[in-house]
């Protein structure tokens, strides 16, 4: 069929099948990367890019220990995921999950009581990359994961955090129900987030060592998640729409357990 706005001769390349967590993609997510001292291997950069920030960022990549590969730009379009690569694709080592007790340990590190968002099965690389980047900002401690039915830290992930994913402790567990009864056992109280929520978000004590539920796009928490919670909380809303994106709610409640913290 002829497509009227094509060019004769090119080809859309292809998508990649399946997403690994050892690709970065994009300016910032590379500078932070290197800013955090992740090991980066290998750097793909578009051929006769005159851009000096990309130079002076591919410069530092290799003082850093990494091989900077200069490639056409169709090279770069077929690696990725993102669709936004700006020029560059890194290989890098990949990130580190932690184990909850990390995530505890930075909390009494600085002295403070924890802060942790629980994603229950959430499956949009955008979302966990924003709510990483949300979380960081208002400087949560952790950020607990299934293993299952639960998207990793991609390479869309990554760059939809804007870098906070290389500041972020992520806990990747094999069981969340699990994982709420071992922070109850450790004093940490689970806040689940919902329209029906019996206590608006506002009356909650978000100064205690807490725990905020997120649930999955479609369905929300599940059913065994929400009764695990110690307290069900919603978000006022005034509109005609009854529902917030994941990332959003997530985001009003780390700032609200922000502002509660700083006084």
């Amino acid at each position: 069929m002829y497509e009227k706005n094509r060019r004769p001769g090119r080809v859309a390349p292809a998508a990649p099948v399946e997403e690994t967590e050892g690709q970065l993609e994009g300016r910032n997510a590379l500078q932070e990367a290197l800013k955090s001292g992740r090991t980066v291997d290998k750097v793909f950069i578009a051929a006769g890019e005159t851009d000096r920030a990309l130079q002076r960022l591919a410069a530092e990549a290799k003082e850093a220990g990494a091989v900077v590969v200069p490639v056409d730009r169709r090279k770069l379009d077929a690696m990725s995921f993102t669709r936004a690569h700006q020029g560059v694709i890194a290989l890098v080592a990949a990130h580190v999950y932690y184990s909850i007790d990390d995530i505890l340990e930075e909390a009494a590190s600085r002295g403070e009581a924890p802060l942790i968002v629980i994603c229950d099965e959430l499956s949009d690389p955008h979302n966990l990359g924003a709510i990483l980047r949300s979380a960081e900002c208002a400087g949560a401690h952790g950020v607990i994961i299934p293993k299952r039915r639960s998207v990793g830290l991609t390479a869309t992930v990554a760059k939809a955090s804007a870098g906070a994913i290389e500041y972020m402790k992520v806990a990747r567990v094999t069981n969340i129900n699990n994982a709420i009864a071992e922070l109850k056992e450790k004093g940490v109280w689970v806040f689940g987030t919902a329209a029906e929520g019996s206590i608006p978000m506002y009356q909650a004590n978000l100064t205690v060592p807490a725990a905020i539920v997120i649930g999955n796009e479609g369905d929300g928490m599940s059913p065994l998640v929400r009764k695990n919670c110690d307290v069900m909380l919603n978000i006022p809303m005034k509109g005609h729409i009854s529902s917030l994106n994941a990332s959003a709610a997530a985001s009003i409640l780390l700032y609200e357990a922000l502002r509660q913290r700083l006084g």
